[in-house]
C-alpha cells in the first residue's frame, strides 16, 4: 500500500519536455490536466522493471481519477483501495470486483459489509483482530474470502522518502509475532490467508536502494512462508518507486532492477516463474505523476515590504494541502505562453506582455486563501508575471488535488480535463453536497 505523502526535497527546475507534447488545452483555471498518453508510457516503462511474470496493482490513494482508473485497468492493472469511496470510484470506473484488493490498517465493520456486498472478496489484514473481523465479516454474508497478511519486518529502508514499517507502526503485524505464532495468522472458517503483503518504504528514486528494500522483502517472505507453514499463493512485496512532484523532472529509472529481483526470487520462492506463488507489486505515483499538470493564473502581483508577491488562483486547497505534515518541499510553477510553450526565465507570459508586468526577481508564491500558510514558495526566481498571465505545475498527477484541502474556505474544485495527446476527452468538477444522515 503507497502512503499518501509527497516526496520531500527542494524543487529543481530541469530543462525537460513536458507529460505530453500537446498543446495545454484552453480551459478556465485553475484546472489539472492529466494525458492518458503520460500515463501508458509510465506504466510500460514501469513494467520493464519488474521481472515476469508478475502482477502489477495501482493504489487509488494517488489519484481516482476515473479516466486514469480505466486506462490502467485496461492495461492490466487489478485495483488497491483503502476505503469505501476508492472502492466506488473502482467500481464505477469498470474494474470488476474480483480484480480489487481491499487494503488498509484499520477497517470499519460497514467497511468491510459495503466491500464484500460489492463482491470484493481478497483483501489485506493487518493484526489478530483484523483475521478475526474479517472472518466474522464473511460469515455474516455466507462467503468465503482470501487475504494477504501484511508484515512489519524490522529495520528500514534507507533512501526512501517515508519509512512503512521498521518501527511502531499501524501498518502490519510484526514478523517475529506471526513467527512466534503463525495459528494466529492464518485465518479462519471463512477468511483465510492467501499470501503476505510487504511495503517497506516509499518514494525511492536510487535503484541500489531500491533494490535492497525489495530483497529484504523478498527475504522476509521467505522465512514466513516456512514458519506459516500453509500454502501462499501469492507474495505482494509492495512498491517505493520514486517520481518528481510539483517540479520538472523525468521518472527514475530502474534499468537493472528486473534481473536482480528475478534472481533473488529464483532462490528464495521457487516457482515463482509458474505463479506458484504469485508475485505482485504496487504503484501509484509512478504511474500518475508525469501526467499530470496544474494550470493556475495570476490573480494579482505586487511589492510588500520589499518582496515581490504572486497571487494565483490556486493554493494549498488544490495543491500541497500536506505541507502541514511537512511532507510537500516549496512549489514553483513555471510561467506558459498562451500556446502552451515554456517561456524563457528572462520573457512574460501574456499579461506581461501588455506591458504591466513587473520585474524579474524572487517572487513569494500564494494562492487566494485567507491564511498566510496559503504559501506554495517563500522566494522563488519566477520571470516577470503580470494579473492574467498563465502558470504551470509540472507532475502533479499523484497527490494533487485528492491530496488537498479543497473543502478548505469553500472554494470550488478546479476543473480535471483528461487529454489523449492532442485531444480533450473529458472535463469535469468534484462538487460536494450536504445531506441529511441516514438514520
Amino acid at each position: 500500500m503507497t502512503d499518501t505523502a509527497p516526496p520531500t526535497g527542494p524543487a529543481v527546475r530541469v530543462p525537460v519536455p513536458r507529460p505530453s507534447a500537446a498543446p495545454i488545452p484552453p480551459v478556465p483555471t485553475p484546472a489539472y490536466v492529466y494525458d492518458l498518453a503520460a500515463v501508458r508510457s509510465a506504466h510500460a516503462r514501469l513494467r520493464s522493471c519488474l521481472p515476469e511474470p508478475s502482477e502489477l496493482y495501482y493504489s487509488l490513494k494517488a489519484n481516482p481519477h476515473p479516466a486514469i482508473i480505466s486506462a490502467l485497468h485496461g492495461l492490466g492493472c487489478r485495483a488497491e483501495v483503502t476505503s469505501p469511496g476508492e472502492l466506488d470510484a473502482a467500481l464505477e470506473a469498470g474494474v470488476p470486483a474480483h480484480d480489487i484488493l481491499y487494503t488498509g490498517p484499520g477497517k470499519r465493520d460497514e467497511d468491510l459489509d459495503g466491500a464484500l456486498k460489492g463482491g470484493v472478496r481478497d483483501f489485506a489484514v493487518d493484526s489478530v483482530h483484523g483475521v478475526g473481523q474479517l472472518d466474522r465479516a464473511a460469515a455474516r454474508y455466507g462467503v468465503r474470502v482470501t487475504y494477504l497478511l501484511r508484515v512489519n519486518p524490522g529495520g528500514g529502508s534507507r533512501g526512501a522518502g517515508l519509512r512503512m514499517t521498521g518501527d511502531p507502526s499501524a501498518f502490519g503485524a510484526d514478523a517475529e509475532d506471526i513467527a512466534a505464532h503463525p495459528e494466529w495468522y492464518t485465518g479462519g472458517e471463512h477468511a483465510r490467508i492467501d499470501g503476505l503483503h510487504l511495503y517497506l518504504a516509499t518514494n525511492i528514486a536510487d535503484e541500489q536502494a531500491l533494490g535492497d528494500s525489495f530483497s529484504e522483502a523478498i527475504a522476509v517472505a521467505r522465512t514466513l512462508r516456512k514458519a506459516l507453514g500453509v500454502p501462499l499463493h501469492t507474495i505482494d512485496l509492495g512498491g517505493g518507486f520514486g517520481a518528481p512532484y510539483a517540479r520538472a523532472g523525468e521518472l527514475p529509472a530502474y534499468p537493472g532492477l528486473a534481473d536482480r529481483l528475478a534472481g533473488e526470487l529464483d532462490e528464495a520462492l521457487p516457482g515463482w516463474r509458474q505463479n506458484a506463488p504469485t508475485v505482485a507489486f504496487e504503484s501509484g505515483r509512478y504511474l500518475t505523476a508525469t501526467c499530470g499538470q496544474l494550470l493556475t493564473r495570476v490573480l494579482d502581483v505586487k511589492d510588500s515590504h520589499g518582496q515581490r508577491v504572486v497571487v494565483l488562483d490556486t493554493g494549498i486547497n488544490h495543491l500541497g494541502g500536506m505541507a502541514g505534515l511537512r511532507r510537500v518541499p516549496p512549489l514553483h510553477p513555471d510561467v506558459v505562453r498562451p500556446d502552451g510553450a515554456e517561456a524563457e526565465d528572462t520573457g512574460a507570459g501574456d499579461g506581461a506582455s501588455a506591458g504591466i508586468a513587473e520585474p524579474p526577481g524572487p517572487a513569494m508564491i500564494c494562492g487566494p486563501l485567507c491564511t498566510p500558510l496559503d504559501t506554495w514558495a517563500r522566494s522563488h526566481p519566477l520571470p516577470a508575471v503580470a494579473p492574467g498571465d498563465l502558470l504551470s505545475v509540472p507532475n502533479t498527477g499523484a497527490y494533487g488535488l485528492h491530496a488537498s484541502l479543497v473543502l478548505f474556505l469553500g472554494h470550488p474544485a478546479p476543473l480535471e480535463v483528461v487529454t489523449d495527446g492532442d485531444r480533450v476527452l473529458r472535463s469535469d468538477r468534484l462538487t460536494f453536497v450536504r445531506r441529511a444522515a441516514a438514520g
